[in-house]
């Protein structure tokens, strides 16, 4: 379990992200158009996993913002973004954001990414919803870089992600 905080609260998730190094472990998730989505639709991209407690919030919608904008000129790379929120609300987002180069997937039906991916929060306020991590896979879906953000309001360090991605290119 990792310890981060929310407004300097302690606040715990089930477990800690998955090590450099390992195979990133399956999942499935919802897309925006209510199909179900697994790791395996994605293969051969490296992927960069935005993980967020809620597209509602700002800073949640800054780093939404912040890679739909990179993602450009990665080439290759493959940018989810995945919450709890439902693919409608996540769809309405990315609408009135003009974010189109993020794929938003979210747990809709199967709540076992938070588990696996060691980022469901267990305590505080937002208990239930995903913490702010951020996992980079590269296309054989190998984790190559890991970042569980210290503090939920904090944005995740975008450069270090991107410059991971680049590098599996």
């Amino acid at each position: 379990m990792a310890t981060i905080t929310f407004k300097g609260n302690p606040v715990q998730t089930i477990g800690t992200l998955p090590a450099k190094g390992s195979k990133a472990p399956e999942f499935r998730l919802t897309g925006s158009d209510l199909k179900d989505v697994s790791l395996a639709d994605f293969a051969g991209h490296v992927k960069i996993l935005n993980i967020v407690p809620s597209l509602d919030t700002g800073v949640c919608a800054a780093s939404a913002r912040a890679f739909n904008k990179a993602a450009a000129a990665l080439g290759k790379v493959v940018i989810l973004t995945i919450s709890r929120d439902l693919p409608f609300a996540q769809k309405r987002f990315c609408e009135a954001e003009g974010i189109d180069k993020v794929v938003t997937l979210s747990e809709l039906r199967d709540r076992e990414f938070g588990k696996t991916y060691g980022v469901e929060m267990t305590t505080g306020p937002l208990a239930g919803l995903l913490s702010r991590a951020v996992v980079v896979l590269d296309a054989q879906n190998t984790v190559i870089y890991t970042q569980q953000v210290p503090e939920i309001a904090q944005e995740p360090d975008y450069e270090s992600a991107l410059a991971a991605a680049k590098a599996a290119l």
